[in-house]
Protein backbone atom coordinates (compact mmCIF):
# COMPACT_ATOMS: atom_id res chain seq x y z
CA UNK A 1 0.00 0.00 0.00
CA UNK A 2 1.32 3.62 -0.15
CA UNK A 3 0.73 5.12 3.25
CA UNK A 4 0.78 8.54 5.11
CA UNK A 5 2.41 9.10 8.20
CA UNK A 6 1.26 12.04 10.14
CA UNK A 7 3.98 12.94 12.67
CA UNK A 8 7.96 11.97 12.62
CA UNK A 9 8.12 11.09 16.48
CA UNK A 10 9.16 7.64 17.55
CA UNK A 11 5.36 6.16 17.20
CA UNK A 12 5.39 7.37 13.23
CA UNK A 13 9.02 6.52 12.17
CA UNK A 14 9.07 3.28 14.10
CA UNK A 15 5.50 2.60 12.42
CA UNK A 16 6.93 3.95 8.88
CA UNK A 17 9.89 1.70 9.11
CA UNK A 18 8.02 -1.13 9.56
CA UNK A 19 5.63 -0.91 6.83
CA UNK A 20 8.74 -0.18 4.61
CA UNK A 21 10.56 -3.25 5.45
CA UNK A 22 7.62 -5.15 4.35
CA UNK A 23 7.54 -3.37 1.36
CA UNK A 24 4.76 -0.56 1.29
CA UNK A 25 5.68 2.72 0.22
CA UNK A 26 5.37 5.56 3.24
CA UNK A 27 5.60 9.11 3.66
CA UNK A 28 6.21 10.44 7.19
CA UNK A 29 5.00 14.24 7.41
CA UNK A 30 6.46 16.69 10.80
CA UNK A 31 6.96 20.11 11.07
CA UNK A 32 10.39 19.74 12.87
CA UNK A 33 13.17 19.54 10.09
CA UNK A 34 15.35 17.43 13.01
CA UNK A 35 18.16 18.03 14.91
CA UNK A 36 21.08 20.73 13.69
CA UNK A 37 23.59 19.51 11.46
CA UNK A 38 26.03 20.97 13.59
CA UNK A 39 25.26 18.61 16.96
CA UNK A 40 23.88 21.40 18.46
CA UNK A 41 20.66 21.15 20.51
CA UNK A 42 17.26 19.64 18.90
CA UNK A 43 14.31 22.13 20.04
CA UNK A 44 11.82 19.63 19.07
CA UNK A 45 9.28 22.72 19.63
CA UNK A 46 5.37 21.70 20.34
CA UNK A 47 7.02 18.11 22.05
CA UNK A 48 6.84 19.66 25.30
CA UNK A 49 7.82 16.03 26.72
CA UNK A 50 11.01 15.72 24.62
CA UNK A 51 13.30 17.47 27.15
CA UNK A 52 11.83 15.55 29.85
CA UNK A 53 12.58 12.38 31.94
CA UNK A 54 11.42 9.11 30.50
CA UNK A 55 11.95 5.27 30.92
CA UNK A 56 12.31 3.22 28.13
CA UNK A 57 10.58 -0.34 29.58
CA UNK A 58 11.66 -4.08 28.00
CA UNK A 59 8.57 -3.85 25.57
CA UNK A 60 10.90 -0.92 23.87
CA UNK A 61 13.47 -2.62 22.84
CA UNK A 62 11.67 -5.49 22.05
CA UNK A 63 9.94 -3.40 19.48
CA UNK A 64 12.83 -2.01 17.97
CA UNK A 65 14.16 -5.21 17.43
CA UNK A 66 11.85 -6.76 15.80
CA UNK A 67 10.70 -3.92 13.58
CA UNK A 68 13.14 -1.66 13.12
CA UNK A 69 16.25 -3.20 14.17
CA UNK A 70 18.70 -0.14 12.87
CA UNK A 71 17.39 1.90 15.06
CA UNK A 72 17.72 -0.44 17.78
CA UNK A 73 21.55 -0.22 16.86
CA UNK A 74 21.73 3.49 16.84
CA UNK A 75 20.58 3.73 19.89
CA UNK A 76 22.91 1.39 21.73
CA UNK A 77 25.44 3.09 19.70
CA UNK A 78 24.68 6.40 20.69
CA UNK A 79 24.78 5.55 24.31
CA UNK A 80 21.85 3.72 24.90
CA UNK A 81 22.19 1.12 28.26
CA UNK A 82 20.43 -1.85 28.49
CA UNK A 83 19.54 -3.36 31.98
CA UNK A 84 19.91 -6.67 33.06
CA UNK A 85 17.96 -7.27 36.10
CA UNK A 86 19.91 -11.03 38.00
CA UNK A 87 17.72 -13.39 39.08
CA UNK A 88 18.28 -15.90 41.65
CA UNK A 89 18.85 -18.84 39.19
CA UNK A 90 21.75 -16.69 37.90
CA UNK A 91 19.80 -16.25 34.83
CA UNK A 92 19.15 -12.67 33.62
CA UNK A 93 16.17 -10.51 33.00
CA UNK A 94 16.05 -7.47 30.42
CA UNK A 95 14.21 -4.60 32.59
CA UNK A 96 14.50 -1.41 30.13
CA UNK A 97 16.97 0.92 28.66
CA UNK A 98 18.60 4.00 30.53
CA UNK A 99 18.13 6.75 28.31
CA UNK A 100 17.15 10.16 27.34
CA UNK A 101 14.18 10.98 25.02
CA UNK A 102 16.33 13.15 23.04
CA UNK A 103 19.28 10.08 22.63
CA UNK A 104 16.29 7.79 21.56
CA UNK A 105 14.60 9.86 19.18
CA UNK A 106 18.03 11.20 17.22
CA UNK A 107 18.74 7.12 16.95
CA UNK A 108 15.58 6.24 15.44
CA UNK A 109 15.41 9.69 13.12
CA UNK A 110 18.89 8.30 11.72
CA UNK A 111 18.01 5.10 11.18
CA UNK A 112 14.20 6.03 9.18
CA UNK A 113 16.20 8.25 7.22
CA UNK A 114 18.33 5.28 6.03
CA UNK A 115 15.22 2.95 5.60
CA UNK A 116 14.51 2.18 1.92
CA UNK A 117 10.57 2.32 1.10
CA UNK A 118 10.61 5.38 3.80
CA UNK A 119 10.42 8.91 2.62
CA UNK A 120 10.67 11.87 5.16
CA UNK A 121 8.91 15.06 4.24
CA UNK A 122 9.10 18.27 6.28
CA UNK A 123 5.89 20.44 6.05
CA UNK A 124 2.43 21.23 7.92
CA UNK A 125 -0.45 18.42 7.56
CA UNK A 126 -3.85 20.17 6.69
CA UNK A 127 -6.18 17.71 7.06
CA UNK A 128 -7.04 14.12 5.31
CA UNK A 129 -8.65 13.97 2.15
CA UNK A 130 -11.12 11.23 1.25
CA UNK A 131 -13.14 10.05 -1.56
CA UNK A 132 -15.98 7.86 -1.36
CA UNK A 133 -16.52 8.51 2.61
CA UNK A 134 -13.02 6.80 3.32
CA UNK A 135 -9.22 8.73 3.80
CA UNK A 136 -7.56 9.07 0.33
CA UNK A 137 -4.93 10.80 1.84
CA UNK A 138 -3.10 14.11 2.83
CA UNK A 139 -3.06 17.34 2.51
CA UNK A 140 0.60 19.13 3.04
CA UNK A 141 1.15 22.59 3.31
CA UNK A 142 -1.70 22.74 -0.03
CA UNK A 143 -0.69 20.06 -1.82
CA UNK A 144 -2.43 16.74 -2.17
CA UNK A 145 -0.32 13.26 -1.07
CA UNK A 146 -2.52 10.18 -2.34
CA UNK A 147 -2.39 7.49 0.43
CA UNK A 148 -4.49 4.22 0.58
CA UNK A 149 -3.60 4.51 4.75
CA UNK A 150 -3.77 7.40 7.04
CA UNK A 151 -1.56 6.74 10.05
CA UNK A 152 -2.52 9.92 12.65
CA UNK A 153 0.83 9.61 14.93
CA UNK A 154 0.78 13.37 15.65
CA UNK A 155 0.62 12.75 19.51
CA UNK A 156 -1.55 14.29 22.31
CA UNK A 157 -1.39 17.83 20.95
CA UNK A 158 -2.68 16.76 17.19
CA UNK A 159 -5.36 18.89 15.85
CA UNK A 160 -5.84 18.07 12.43
CA UNK A 161 -8.03 14.91 12.77
CA UNK A 162 -9.60 16.13 16.51
CA UNK A 163 -12.90 17.04 14.86
CA UNK A 164 -13.17 13.65 13.87
CA UNK A 165 -13.28 11.80 16.66
CA UNK A 166 -15.40 10.97 20.04
CA UNK A 167 -14.37 12.69 23.13
CA UNK A 168 -13.14 9.69 25.22
CA UNK A 169 -12.01 9.87 28.19
CA UNK A 170 -10.17 11.81 30.93
CA UNK A 171 -8.45 15.05 30.83
CA UNK A 172 -6.17 16.77 33.16
CA UNK A 173 -4.92 15.18 35.95
CA UNK A 174 -4.69 17.65 39.04
CA UNK A 175 -0.98 16.59 38.53
CA UNK A 176 2.23 18.84 37.51
CA UNK A 177 5.99 19.00 38.11
CA UNK A 178 9.47 20.30 37.07
CA UNK A 179 11.96 18.75 35.94
CA UNK A 180 15.94 19.62 35.90
CA UNK A 181 18.60 17.11 34.06
CA UNK A 182 21.97 16.57 35.73
CA UNK A 183 25.33 14.02 35.45
CA UNK A 184 26.70 12.12 37.88
CA UNK A 185 30.44 13.69 38.69
CA UNK A 186 33.32 11.42 37.27
CA UNK A 187 33.82 8.50 40.52
CA UNK A 188 30.75 9.53 42.48
CA UNK A 189 29.31 6.60 43.40
CA UNK A 190 25.52 5.89 42.61
CA UNK A 191 23.15 6.89 44.63
CA UNK A 192 20.18 4.65 46.10
CA UNK A 193 17.66 3.14 43.43
CA UNK A 194 14.06 1.69 43.95
CA UNK A 195 13.91 -0.20 40.98
CA UNK A 196 16.77 -0.32 37.76
CA UNK A 197 15.47 2.45 36.38
CA UNK A 198 14.09 5.07 39.02
CA UNK A 199 14.00 6.10 42.52
CA UNK A 200 11.00 7.39 44.06
CA UNK A 201 10.43 9.23 47.38
CA UNK A 202 7.12 9.68 48.98
CA UNK A 203 6.41 12.42 51.28
CA UNK A 204 3.65 14.65 52.57
CA UNK A 205 1.81 16.37 50.00
CA UNK A 206 4.37 16.00 47.09
CA UNK A 207 6.88 13.29 45.47
CA UNK A 208 9.92 13.10 44.18
CA UNK A 209 11.22 10.81 41.03
CA UNK A 210 15.02 10.44 39.71
CA UNK A 211 15.13 8.78 36.75
CA UNK A 212 18.25 6.99 35.37
CA UNK A 213 19.33 7.93 31.80
CA UNK A 214 22.99 6.66 29.88
CA UNK A 215 26.01 7.87 31.18
CA UNK A 216 25.62 9.28 34.55
CA UNK A 217 22.82 11.27 33.35
CA UNK A 218 19.67 11.47 35.42
CA UNK A 219 16.46 13.65 35.80
CA UNK A 220 14.87 14.83 38.96
CA UNK A 221 11.31 15.64 39.19
CA UNK A 222 9.66 16.89 42.13
CA UNK A 223 5.93 16.13 41.50
CA UNK A 224 2.62 18.04 42.90
CA UNK A 225 -0.85 18.75 42.70
CA UNK A 226 -1.77 21.50 40.51
CA UNK A 227 -4.45 23.36 43.31
CA UNK A 228 -0.66 23.85 45.80
CA UNK A 229 0.10 27.15 44.60
CA UNK A 230 2.69 27.68 47.10
CA UNK A 231 4.83 25.09 45.19
CA UNK A 232 4.50 26.81 41.65
CA UNK A 233 8.30 28.92 42.53
CA UNK A 234 10.15 25.32 42.30
CA UNK A 235 10.28 26.50 39.02
CA UNK A 236 12.88 28.69 39.75
CA UNK A 237 16.64 27.29 39.62
CA UNK A 238 17.05 29.07 43.48
CA UNK A 239 13.93 27.25 44.55
CA UNK A 240 14.57 23.92 43.08
CA UNK A 241 17.87 23.95 44.57
CA UNK A 242 17.13 24.56 48.17
CA UNK A 243 14.69 22.36 47.60
CA UNK A 244 16.82 19.70 46.34
CA UNK A 245 18.83 20.34 49.51
CA UNK A 246 16.11 19.91 51.73
CA UNK A 247 14.56 16.74 50.78
CA UNK A 248 17.16 14.05 52.11
CA UNK A 249 16.39 11.55 49.02
CA UNK A 250 16.91 14.36 46.59
CA UNK A 251 19.76 15.71 47.77
CA UNK A 252 21.78 12.26 47.44
CA UNK A 253 21.86 12.62 44.16
CA UNK A 254 21.77 16.31 43.30
CA UNK A 255 24.44 17.41 45.70
CA UNK A 256 27.42 19.40 44.14
CA UNK A 257 29.73 17.04 45.14
CA UNK A 258 27.48 13.89 43.62
CA UNK A 259 26.16 15.51 40.57
CA UNK A 260 26.15 19.07 38.01
CA UNK A 261 23.00 20.10 36.46
CA UNK A 262 23.11 20.44 32.76
CA UNK A 263 19.54 22.28 32.26
CA UNK A 264 17.81 24.98 33.87
CA UNK A 265 14.80 23.80 35.60
CA UNK A 266 12.21 23.01 33.16
CA UNK A 267 8.30 22.73 34.20
CA UNK A 268 5.84 20.52 32.59
CA UNK A 269 3.18 21.14 30.99
CA UNK A 270 -0.28 20.12 31.76
CA UNK A 271 0.20 16.41 32.63
CA UNK A 272 -3.25 14.20 30.90
CA UNK A 273 -4.64 11.20 31.39
CA UNK A 274 -6.81 10.78 28.35
CA UNK A 275 -7.97 7.60 25.84
CA UNK A 276 -9.42 8.20 22.67
CA UNK A 277 -10.05 5.20 20.66
CA UNK A 278 -10.34 5.50 16.83
CA UNK A 279 -14.02 5.72 16.70
CA UNK A 280 -16.31 8.75 16.07
CA UNK A 281 -19.21 10.51 18.13
CA UNK A 282 -21.32 8.32 15.96
CA UNK A 283 -19.22 4.92 16.73
CA UNK A 284 -18.14 4.21 13.77
CA UNK A 285 -14.88 4.63 12.93
CA UNK A 286 -13.84 7.98 12.67
CA UNK A 287 -12.99 7.41 9.30
CA UNK A 288 -12.27 4.35 7.56
CA UNK A 289 -8.61 4.22 5.80
CA UNK A 290 -7.52 6.71 8.68
CA UNK A 291 -5.83 4.90 12.14
CA UNK A 292 -4.61 6.58 15.38
CA UNK A 293 -1.45 5.48 17.52
CA UNK A 294 0.70 6.96 19.82
CA UNK A 295 -0.25 8.97 22.57
CA UNK A 296 -2.91 10.23 19.89
CA UNK A 297 -4.75 6.93 21.43
CA UNK A 298 -3.20 6.65 25.28
CA UNK A 299 -1.64 9.67 27.10
CA UNK A 300 -0.95 8.73 31.02
CA UNK A 301 1.42 10.87 33.50
CA UNK A 302 5.07 10.66 33.80
CA UNK A 303 4.95 8.86 37.11
CA UNK A 304 5.11 5.03 36.31
CA UNK A 305 7.27 5.82 32.59
CA UNK A 306 4.62 3.95 30.44
CA UNK A 307 4.31 6.44 27.58
CA UNK A 308 6.70 5.05 24.97
CA UNK A 309 5.98 1.52 25.78
CA UNK A 310 2.06 2.46 25.35
CA UNK A 311 2.98 4.00 22.09
CA UNK A 312 5.00 1.01 20.81
CA UNK A 313 3.21 -1.37 21.62
CA UNK A 314 0.46 0.16 19.90
CA UNK A 315 2.44 0.46 16.47
CA UNK A 316 3.89 -3.64 17.08
CA UNK A 317 -0.44 -4.42 17.09
CA UNK A 318 -1.28 -1.76 14.03
CA UNK A 319 1.62 -3.80 11.84
CA UNK A 320 0.39 -6.98 12.63
CA UNK A 321 -3.25 -6.01 11.98
CA UNK A 322 -2.01 -4.98 8.32
CA UNK A 323 -0.02 -8.37 8.21
CA UNK A 324 -3.22 -10.25 8.95
CA UNK A 325 -5.84 -7.90 6.93
CA UNK A 326 -3.64 -6.33 3.92
CA UNK A 327 -5.36 -3.32 2.08
CA UNK A 328 -8.93 -3.91 3.81
CA UNK A 329 -8.25 -0.94 6.40
CA UNK A 330 -11.63 -0.89 7.74
CA UNK A 331 -10.77 -4.44 9.05
CA UNK A 332 -7.61 -3.04 9.98
CA UNK A 333 -9.41 -0.32 11.76
CA UNK A 334 -12.14 -2.04 13.43
CA UNK A 335 -9.79 -5.00 15.20
CA UNK A 336 -7.18 -1.66 16.44
CA UNK A 337 -10.00 -0.01 18.00
CA UNK A 338 -11.47 -3.45 19.88
CA UNK A 339 -7.66 -4.14 20.71
CA UNK A 340 -7.08 -0.33 22.01
CA UNK A 341 -10.20 -0.61 23.97
CA UNK A 342 -9.02 -3.73 25.85
CA UNK A 343 -5.18 -3.33 26.05
CA UNK A 344 -4.74 0.88 26.37
CA UNK A 345 -7.58 1.72 27.74
CA UNK A 346 -7.50 0.03 30.72
CA UNK A 347 -4.14 2.08 31.60
CA UNK A 348 -5.46 5.35 31.04
CA UNK A 349 -8.04 4.35 33.42
CA UNK A 350 -5.09 2.93 36.25
CA UNK A 351 -3.87 6.23 36.24
CA UNK A 352 -6.84 8.20 36.13
CA UNK A 353 -7.76 6.56 39.37
CA UNK A 354 -4.41 6.73 40.91
CA UNK A 355 -3.53 10.43 40.42
CA UNK A 356 -7.19 11.69 41.17
CA UNK A 357 -6.80 9.27 44.74
CA UNK A 358 -3.07 10.79 45.01
CA UNK A 359 -4.30 14.49 44.57
CA UNK A 360 -6.98 14.04 47.66
CA UNK A 361 -4.22 12.37 49.60
CA UNK A 362 -1.67 15.27 49.34
CA UNK A 363 -4.68 17.55 50.22
CA UNK A 364 -5.28 15.70 53.31
CA UNK A 365 -7.37 12.95 52.73
CA UNK A 366 -7.18 9.64 53.89
CA UNK A 367 -7.44 6.61 51.87
CA UNK A 368 -10.89 6.05 50.91
CA UNK A 369 -11.60 1.92 51.69
CA UNK A 370 -14.93 2.22 50.07
CA UNK A 371 -14.57 1.61 46.60
CA UNK A 372 -11.97 0.89 44.33
CA UNK A 373 -8.47 0.79 45.69
CA UNK A 374 -6.32 2.45 43.48
CA UNK A 375 -3.17 0.66 42.31
CA UNK A 376 -0.69 2.40 43.68
CA UNK A 377 -2.27 1.89 47.60
CA UNK A 378 -2.63 -2.01 46.52
CA UNK A 379 1.29 -1.80 46.35
CA UNK A 380 2.04 -0.21 48.74
CA UNK A 381 -0.07 -2.80 51.17
CA UNK A 382 2.44 -5.14 50.17
CA UNK A 383 5.27 -3.58 53.12
CA UNK A 384 2.56 -5.29 55.57
CA UNK A 385 1.49 -8.01 53.88
CA UNK A 386 3.86 -9.63 51.26
CA UNK A 387 1.80 -11.88 49.48
CA UNK A 388 0.81 -8.85 47.54
CA UNK A 389 3.17 -8.81 46.01
CA UNK A 390 2.46 -11.76 43.76
CA UNK A 391 0.97 -9.36 41.81
CA UNK A 392 2.89 -6.33 41.47
CA UNK A 393 5.44 -7.52 39.28
CA UNK A 394 3.00 -8.59 36.26
CA UNK A 395 1.72 -5.22 37.00
CA UNK A 396 4.66 -3.04 37.44
CA UNK A 397 6.42 -4.62 34.05
CA UNK A 398 3.28 -4.60 31.98
CA UNK A 399 2.97 -8.03 31.23
CA UNK A 400 0.02 -8.07 32.70
CA UNK A 401 -3.30 -5.46 33.01
CA UNK A 402 -3.92 -2.99 36.13
CA UNK A 403 -6.86 -5.64 36.64
CA UNK A 404 -4.01 -8.26 38.20
CA UNK A 405 -4.47 -6.21 41.13
CA UNK A 406 -7.84 -7.18 41.73
CA UNK A 407 -6.86 -10.73 42.53
CA UNK A 408 -5.17 -8.90 45.94
CA UNK A 409 -7.06 -5.91 46.25
CA UNK A 410 -9.24 -7.71 49.08
CA UNK A 411 -5.87 -8.39 51.34
CA UNK A 412 -4.52 -4.95 50.79
CA UNK A 413 -7.97 -3.69 52.07
CA UNK A 414 -7.54 -5.68 55.11
CA UNK A 415 -4.03 -4.28 55.72
CA UNK A 416 -5.48 -0.46 55.91
CA UNK A 417 -8.70 -1.73 58.18
CA UNK A 418 -6.02 -2.45 60.32
CA UNK A 419 -5.24 0.88 60.69
CA UNK A 420 -1.72 0.67 59.07
CA UNK A 421 -0.72 3.46 56.71
CA UNK A 422 2.13 3.70 54.73
CA UNK A 423 4.91 6.43 56.60
CA UNK A 424 6.34 9.18 54.29
CA UNK A 425 10.02 9.01 53.64
CA UNK A 426 11.69 11.83 55.72
CA UNK A 427 11.92 15.19 54.71
CA UNK A 428 9.87 18.61 54.55
CA UNK A 429 6.48 18.65 54.95
CA UNK A 430 4.20 20.18 51.79
CA UNK A 431 4.28 23.42 54.25
CA UNK A 432 7.66 23.21 54.73
CA UNK A 433 8.79 22.99 51.21
CA UNK A 434 6.69 25.75 50.45
CA UNK A 435 8.13 28.07 52.66
CA UNK A 436 11.52 27.02 51.24
CA UNK A 437 10.37 28.19 48.19
CA UNK A 438 9.18 31.28 49.84
CA UNK A 439 12.57 32.01 51.07
CA UNK A 440 14.31 31.14 47.59
CA UNK A 441 12.12 33.05 45.57
CA UNK A 442 10.64 36.18 47.53
CA UNK A 443 6.91 37.00 46.22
Amino acid sequence: MKVAVIGGGPTGLVTGMGLARRGHQVVAVDRDPGPPLDGGTWARRGVMQFHHAHAFRPQVGEVLRAEAPAAWDAWLALGGEPIEMPLPDGRTLPAGVRSRRETFERAVRSAALEQPGLEMRTGHVDGVTTRGGQARGIRVDGSDLEADLVVDASGRSGRVNRHLRAPGIGGECGIAYVDRAYRLLPNAPLPRMTNAIAWQGNYVGFMVLIFLHERGIFSALIIRSTADRNLVGLRHVRAFEAASAAIPGLAEWTATEVAEPLTDVLPGGPLLNVYRGQRGPSGDLALPGLVFVGDAVCTTTPNFGRGVTTSLTQVSELLRLIDVHGPDVEAVGEELDAWDEARMRPWVEDHIAMDHAQARRWAGDDIDLSGHLPSDVIMMAAAQDPSIGEAIGPYVSMQALPSVLGTVEERARAVYRSGWRPQPDPGPSREELADIVATAVPA
